[in-house]
């Protein structure tokens, strides 16, 4: 199983934000940290301002902002989002599916209760659970250059 690249620029666009709740981010300053193109990252960023998770402002003093506390965002949540329109395996599409074993093949079942138990266990994981007291993680996404303004606070602090 390999995650998408969205998936893992969503995660890490948001663990940029929670680390940074005092700041408007940039987008430039997402792409550098994360090492990604804006263009790739303009496209995450969207579909996570559409669907709550952050708050994008535009203009001279625009940027991202979490819309909402970390210990509120569900990391589960948002790899189904980004997850949801890549089945993991063609017996898994609906309309798409030519598999011949469809019909007789055990694996599939199998499969299903491993991608079902993948999302559970992220299902517990909040944006929280993943930045408060990571102070490494903390280090390398802090934008202020005095680390002490960076996320050294409560899981449920947001900045909207």
């Amino acid at each position: 199983m390999r995650l998408t690249i969205r998936t893992n620029l969503a995660m890490r666009t948001l663990m940029v934000c929670a680390t940074n709740p005092e700041e408007t981010v940039r987008k430039s300053e997402v792409a550098e940290l994360c090492n990604a193109s804006e263009n790739h990252l303009g496209q995450v960023v969207r579909l996570l301002a559409q669907h709550g998770f952050i708050a994008a402002m535009r203009g001279r003093h625009g940027g991202i902002q979490l819309s909402r506390p970390a210990d509120e965002i569900n990391v589960g949540a948002v790899f189904r989002m980004f997850e949801f329109e890549h089945p993991f395996a063609e017996c898994f599409e609906g309309g798409g599916n030519t598999c011949p074993l469809i019909s007789c093949c055990w694996l599939r079942p199998a499969l299903k209760r491993a991608v079902e138990a993948f999302y559970q266990s992220l299902d517990k994981l909040s944006l929280a659970d993943l930045v408060s007291g990571n102070t490494e993680l903390q280090q390398v996404l802090c934008l202020s250059s005095l680390s002490m303004n960076c996320e050294r606070v409560s899981a449920g602090q947001a900045h909207a």
